[in-house]
Formats: C-alpha cells, sequence, structure tokens
C-alpha cells in the first residue's frame, strides 16, 4: 500500500487524550494530528520522535492530518512503525489480491464486514473456489519490548478477546476461522503480552485449542508506503506454523 500522496515529516510533541497528538512540523508550525490508534502505543509516542502524517484531501475535516509513521527506538535499534490501525484490514486485503496469504490461498473473494456470534463483525469472510468459508479476523500489533519479539496487546483488549471467543464459536460449529496478526514492523517472533492482558491470553489460547488458526506477518514499512511482507512464527503454544510464502 503506497501512501497517495508524499507524508509530511515532524517532530512528535505530545499525544493525548488516544485521539490527538501535536506534532512540529519541519517548517516549525505546531499541528494536531487524528491518531488512529486507541492502544496505549508503548515506546511509540515519546516526545521528539520524529513523526511522519499523512495530509487530508477533506476540506470539511477538522483535523487536517492523520499520523502514519514514527521511527521509533525499538530494542535492537530504531525503525519505522506504523501505528494507524485502520491500515491493516486494508493490508490484508492487498495481500490477498496479490496472492500473499497463503493460510487464504484458492479463496476467490474476502468480502469485509461479516456479521457473525453474538454481536460481533468479523473483518473479513472468505470464500469460493469450491472452499468452505473462513472468517478471518484482523489484528493490529506494534509493541516490541525486546528485541526481535513483536507482542499485542498493548493494553486491555476485552474486545479482542470476545473476537477469540467468536472465533472458536465458528470452528466449534463446523466452520473454519483464523486470526491474522498484521506486525507494522520488522520482527522475527509473535507472542501474546500476556503480562499486559492475561484474559486476552486466555482467550487466544482457548481459541487455538478449539481449532482456530493463528497467523503473524511483519510489514515493510517506510515513508513511500507500508505492505505485509513476510510470516513470523507465534510463540503461542497451539498455533499455526508460519505459512510458506507465496507471490501473487
Amino acid at each position: 500500500m503506497r501512501f497517495p500522496s508524499p507524508l509530511i515529516d515532524g517532530r512528535l510533541v505530545r499525544r493525548y487524550k488516544r485521539f490527538l497528538a501535536d506534532v512540529t512540523l519541519a517548517d516549525g508550525t505546531l499541528v494536531t494530528a487524528h491518531c488512529a490508534n486507541p492502544g496505549a502505543m508503548l515506546g511509540l509516542n515519546a516526545e521528539g520522535f520524529r513523526v511522519l502524517l499523512s495530509p487530508s484531501t477533506n476540506p470539511a475535516r477538522k483535523l487536517g492530518f492523520s499520523w502514519e509513521l514514527v521511527e521509533a527506538e525499538l530494542p535492537g535499534g530504531p525503525q519505522w512503525v506504523g501505528i494507524n490501525t485502520a491500515r491493516p484490514n486494508a493490508l490484508v486485503a492487498e495481500a490477498f489480491r496479490e496472492g500473499k496469504l497463503a493460510p487464504l490461498a484458492g479463496y476467490e473473494t474476502l468480502r469485509p464486514e461479516v456479521a457473525y456470534g453474538k454481536a460481533s463483525r468479523v473483518d473479513f469472510l472468505a470464500s469460493g473456489g469450491g472452499l468452505p468459508p473462513c472468517h478471518v479476523e484482523v489484528k493490529n500489533c506494534h509493541l516490541m519490548r525486546q528485541a526481535g519479539l513483536a507482542e499485542f496487546p498493548d493494553c486491555k483488549a476485552a474486545r479482542s478477546a470476545r473476537h477469540m471467543e467468536e472465533l472458536a464459536g465458528v470452528v466449534t460449529a463446523g466452520g473454519r476461522s483464523m486470526l491474522i496478526v498484521v506486525i507494522q514492523m520488522r520482527a522475527d517472533a509473535f507472542d501474546v503480552a500476556r503480562d499486559i492482558d492475561p484474559a486476552f491470553d486466555r482467550a487466544l489460547r482457548a481459541a487455538l485449542a478449539a481449532g482456530v488458526e493463528a497467523y503473524a506477518y511483519t510489514c515493510a514499512v517506510g515513508p513511500e508506503g507500508v505492505a505485509i511482507d513476510a510470516p513470523v512464527p507465534i510463540l503461542t503454544p497451539g498455533a499455526s506454523a508460519p505459512p510458506a510464502r507465496t507471490s501473487g
């Protein structure tokens, strides 16, 4: 996914009220940008970090910029990290169209926002190709506390835990379901941040035991764009082995 227009360079002043960030642009102008990220953003919101903003083309929008990337000082060294949690679903859809998601090989369509379970909407429903429908839940990941290890969540994630229970219900009823974790940075492996949210850890383990598949993909992240890159192992017991990388 390439950004439609060049990103705007700046330095983070502060992130506050969850969805707002004050940024000093290269010319010294102070702007307030939309931060599409409800999480704690641990290690990503330090004052002075270099950030990149996407300009809005909607004149009716209150905020003229969205925070897209941060050059964070992570364990193992600095790197660009995508913080916009609205991006992963689009990244999965793009990778599916390009044939880069081996777990979904053979499916013909990926329909977004399909109602299921008690009161949920699954991110995607894969269908076609003579295969049984597959419910696909996508989670964004941008937490790294140990070099090379990406973790989710970075705060309490009760809604995500409920999603795991709903996915397990699909399998119990005879269907297929999977979790795809989109890691918007480089990493060597993925695991649950169980010290941050033990309830999500329990929900994921129960889902895996029920037969829910789980896969994690790193992303190539830079000022020009973000794209799903390569599968990495999930360290949580019971998780699926990383699929072979495919090309479209």
